[in-house]
């Protein structure tokens, strides 16, 4: 990824601006997601054919994890260890949820498309959070 498109993307130049904006959306994201899943668990899991339990267990995490996020966000100049761990997690996820998807989960059609989908953008965010990184040092 070239930093014409990045810094287009982010809107800024600066990379530790860019870092901020792009773990700022991951953690918006992420805790949309994981409040989703926590409150809704029921009627989301039986809409994408996911066990509930997993689901609550799951929001509640992630909304744990976007508060995390969310304060690396808020620094004006993010440690790079915790970014660092914030981009192999969210690399982890990504790869993860494939490998859940081919090995034990049996999601409906909805959560066929949704588990894909949520782990390419998940994905994003870890190559956009890396290439931020790398462009501040």
């Amino acid at each position: 990824m070239s930093a014409s498109p990045l810094t287009a993307l982010a809107r800024t130049t600066d990379p530790r601006t860019m870092l901020r904006r792009f773990l700022a959306l991951d953690a918006v994201v992420t805790a949309a997601n994981g409040l989703a899943y926590a409150a809704a668990s029921g009627p989301l899991g039986r809409f994408l054919g996911v066990d509930q339990e997993l689901l609550l267990t799951l929001g509640v995490f992630l909304t744990l994890y976007a508060a995390g996020v969310g304060f690396l966000a808020a620094r004006k100049s993010p440690p790079v260890f915790p970014v660092r761990a914030v981009i192999e997690v969210n690399a982890a996820w990504a790869v993860l949820s494939f490998v859940a998807l081919a090995g034990w989960l049996s999601p409906g059609t909805a959560g066929a498309v949704w588990i894909p989908l949520q782990a390419v953008t998940v994905g994003g965010f870890a190559a956009l959070q890396y290439v931020a990184l790398r462009a501040g040092r």
